[in-house]
């Protein structure tokens, strides 16, 4: 109980967030029951091969960790291989973007009907592909429509620059998109949509947000969006995962906090690290 008062408490100056928090975090069950999920983004790095040899390298050490799902983000050429690699153990598979359409004259887009029975998970909405691509809070809900009509579960990336962060627009900001995000979503749907909260100031650049800090902006733009949107139990099942310069030296102060899942991680998941992270996190959630 405590930890979730210092984590509320921390935040005053951001209006309704520090409200959301109290209302929903504050009582005494609040252990959670989500299981844990740490997701490599591996983005435009490693050839086939080099793919081919990091998971041979991590697969046995990886598959041995319980209590946490595990999920290896490659690029598209290395899917089909790491996909082999991967069959008959109990690591995910994800790909990092896939357009709405299913096929037609796009050229060099992968379509959700391409990735449906080769993975499971697909990353959205990354501040990456929002910022060099042009992609749009509008085209990532017809991205997240697409993916959970093919089965498969959308990781969706939300989060705020330097600049929206230093002008305290924190709270507006990630919650219009979770809003847009969802728009037009069942609950149900939404309870299998894994939302990954990942400052963009933080991203690659070696400067995480503190683990309070990032558990505040989960407990309320986040969850408290879902909760306004489709009410406490839905929101409460959904698994929100913290991203930005994860590593094995800070993920076990992330992983103590009550409203975060899991991680997405970037650079470190290119490493043998990644193994380490997964298993500190499952250490910490009690579940390893």
């Amino acid at each position: 109980m405590r930890k979730v008062l210092e984590g509320a408490i921390i935040l005053p100056a951001y209006g309704t967030l520090g409200r959301w928090i109290l209302n929903y975090f504050i009582r005494e069950d609040t252990m959670s029951t989500r299981t844990p999920i740490i997701a490599g983004n591996w983005k435009m790095n490693k050839t086939v091969a080099e793919a081919v040899s990091f998971v041979q390298e991590i697969r046995e050490a990886l598959q041995g960790i319980r209590g946490v799902d595990k999920v290896l983000c490659p690029p598209f050429v290395a899917l089909v291989p790491v996909r082999e690699l991967l069959a008959g153990t109990d690591i995910g598979l994800g790909a990092q973007n896939m357009y709405y359409e299913e096929k037609g004259a796009y050229t060099g887009e992968i379509s959700p009907l391409m990735l449906e029975g080769l993975c499971q998970y697909v990353i959205l909405g990354h501040s990456e592909r929002r910022a060099y691509f042009g992609e749009t809070d509008e085209g990532v809900n017809r991205k997240i429509k697409a993916a959970l009509a093919h089965g498969l579960t959308p990781i969706v990336c939300v989060g705020e620059s330097l600049e929206q962060h230093e002008a305290g627009e924190t709270e507006a900001w990630v919650s219009g998109q979770v809003r847009a995000a969802l728009a037009g979503l069942t609950p149900e749907q939404v309870r299998g949509i894994i939302i990954a909260y990942e400052p963009i100031w933080a991203i690659g650049t070696g400067k995480a947000a503190t683990p309070e800090g990032a558990n505040a902006v989960i407990a309320g733009p986040v969850r408290g969006t879902i909760a306004e949107l489709y009410g406490d139990e839905v929101a409460q099942a959904v698994r929100v995962q913290y991203g930005g310069s994860v590593k094995p030296q800070n993920i076990g102060p992330f992983m103590e906090q009550p409203e975060i899942d899991g991680a997405l991680v970037g650079g470190a998941s290119l490493k043998p690290d990644f193994v380490d992270i997964v298993r500190i996190a499952a250490e910490v959630k009690g579940k390893g």
